[in-house]
């Protein structure tokens, strides 16, 4: 059932020859930046929403019982707010271990949301579409609220990456209508 983008992600040349890429996170990569990058800036994307529709089957749940992380899906006049990070091109071979369960790499626009310069560049987001084998998919809020209490996989609770995240954005003060409404249909722990 997973899909393991890591070779296709490999071949990837758009930014051969550059010594530095900017790369957009709008997911785990807000609150987990476990790789080491030159600069980091609050930024955002336009065009796109996110949307707990991926399933995850190698991090946050496992392949009988998937749980469920994010994605954009394209919204024409909406905006994206995440973060930018300025990494080297070696960055991205662990990068693509991470989100390999159906992500690509795409080249997008970044827009900075803070005053310094550049304003924008161009950069890569990883995204997930519906035609990857994990792609799970709009469902009732409800719903996916109850698959994200109750996934677990190798990278911890599922709900624990949906609180981090609803946290990260409230830092960045980010109003995201979809991750704070599942947030709060989130059982208690002590009620899970």
């Amino acid at each position: 059932m997973t899909l393991d983008t890591t070779h296709h992600n490999r071949q990837m040349t758009h930014f051969d020859g550059h010594d530095e890429i900017w790369l957009f996170g709008y997911g785990s990569l807000i609150w987990k930046a476990d790789f080491p990058f030159l600069e980091r800036r609050p930024a955002s994307i336009h065009g796109w929403v996110r949307r707990f529709w991926q399933g995850s089957h190698d991090h946050r749940g496992t392949p009988e019982a998937p749980g469920r992380v994010v994605t954009l899906v394209r919204a024409p006049g909406a905006t994206c707010h995440g973060m930018a990070y300025r990494i080297t091109p070696e960055v991205l071979g662990p990068l693509d271990v991470r989100e390999k369960n159906g992500y690509l790499r795409e080249v997008t626009r970044l827009h900075f949301d803070d005053a310094a310069p550049p304003l924008s560049a161009e950069g890569l987001v990883y995204l997930a579409t519906e035609d990857n084998a994990a792609f799970l998919g709009d469902a009732p809020l409800d719903a996916i609220a109850e698959q994200i209490a109750v996934a677990h996989g190798p990278s911890g609770p599922n709900r624990d990456y949906l609180v981090n995240l609803a946290q990260a954005l409230r830092e960045l003060g980010v109003e995201d209508l979809h991750v704070f409404a599942l947030a709060a249909r989130l059982p208690h722990p002590a009620d899970a």
